[in-house]
């Protein structure tokens, strides 16, 4: 019983440590992606399947985003954006922010965009053309955006692919090692056997022998 609970410990283990690293690739990989995507088109923020990833950087928009989240934004025609709709944008500073369209209006025949984050007491100052949309806001994941911002430091990617393969290999060491150990326990226990039944054989020749 205690070696079948062992069994499955270490079974459970084992699994969320291929789950843990291959969210850490996946996380890199996204990040690396961006980065390449940065440095070939440096005036258009990077997209991944139609779909843009974004870092928060401030908490304009608690309680619903949260800063350090990973928020997703999808491409759309702004055409389609109504009021309420959360949406990502640059400003005047080309920074990409994510709030809220409180009012579509209409200047000189073309349409804007009045936004505000939900925790902000104002407005924001610039009305949003349809050019400076990034993408409408799908979801967010918690957190995660802060462990990218880390993450994408050159030294870090680094130093968590060493400490992946490090990992894998002592893994791999100490896995081959257990077989090897266990190939050993069955030969030696199968030669054991073997030199059992060739006694007991050479017992009962002996015995016939004696009868004779």
């Amino acid at each position: 019983m205690k070696k079948t609970k062992k069994a499955w410990y270490k079974k459970i283990s084992n699994w969320l440590f291929i789950i843990g690293c291959a969210i850490l690739v996946t996380i890199l990989s996204i990040n690396l992606y961006i980065m390449i995507q940065s440095k070939v088109n440096p005036n258009k923020v990077p997209s991944v399947f139609g779909y843009k990833p974004f870092i928060v950087l401030s908490g304009s928009m608690e309680t619903e985003i949260h800063k350090g989240d990973l928020v997703f934004t999808k491409i759309i025609n702004p055409k389609i954006l109504k009021k309420n709709d959360v949406i990502a944008f640059r400003d005047a500073a080309k920074t990409v922010t994510t709030h809220r369209i409180i009012d579509v209006i209409q200047e000189d025949g073309e349409k804007y965009f009045i936004t505000k984050g939900d925790a902000n007491y104002s407005q924001d100052q610039n009305l949003v053309e349809f050019d400076d949309v990034e993408g409408l806001y799908l979801f967010r994941i918690p957190g995660i955006g802060s462990m990218m911002n880390t993450l994408a430091k050159p030294t870090t990617i680094i130093i968590v692919l060493l400490v992946i393969t490090v990992l894998f290999a002592l893994g791999f060491t100490l896995s081959t090692k257990k077989q090897r150990e266990n190939e050993r326990k069955e030969f030696m226990e199968f030669k054991k056997l073997k030199e059992q039944l060739e006694k007991e054989v050479e017992e009962k020749e002996a015995n016939k022998k004696k009868k004779n």
